[in-house]
């Protein structure tokens, strides 16, 4: 049989995993951009709120695997309050929403209208 065991063969730096965030077809940066893109709102994260997410998954010892989690931490209200809210056309990350939990940049525009399905 096989044993359930999962060790790391060789260790991910910083920059490894920022570019597992970012590059891959089915990156985590973009399958967030593509959901915030239906409810009609750009997504962007600034390089240093990605490389934050990176320096937590290395304290954590969770490598690219822990990414999706610290991510969810961090979209989570955003993403609940997101369909509720029509005037909201950008949502951008930064460093301190990672570090800090402190909510992300919004830009605002008051005439704006979502799209319809």
């Amino acid at each position: 049989g096989r044993l359930p065991v999962s060790v790391p063969l060789e260790t991910l730096d910083e920059d490894s995993l920022v570019k597992i965030l970012k590059e891959p077809k089915n990156a985590l940066v973009k399958q967030y951009a593509k959901l915030f893109d239906l409810e009609d709102v750009k997504l962007t994260f600034e390089e240093s709120a990605l490389r934050a997410v990176a320096r937590k998954a290395l304290k954590r010892g969770t490598g690219a695997r822990g990414l999706r989690a610290i991510l969810e931490d961090i979209m989570t209200d955003i993403m609940f309050d997101l369909p509720t809210r029509d005037d909201i056309t950008e949502v951008k990350i930064t460093e301190a929403s990672v570090l800090n939990g402190t909510s992300p940049m919004l830009e605002i525009s008051p005439k704006r209208k979502k799209k319809e399905a």
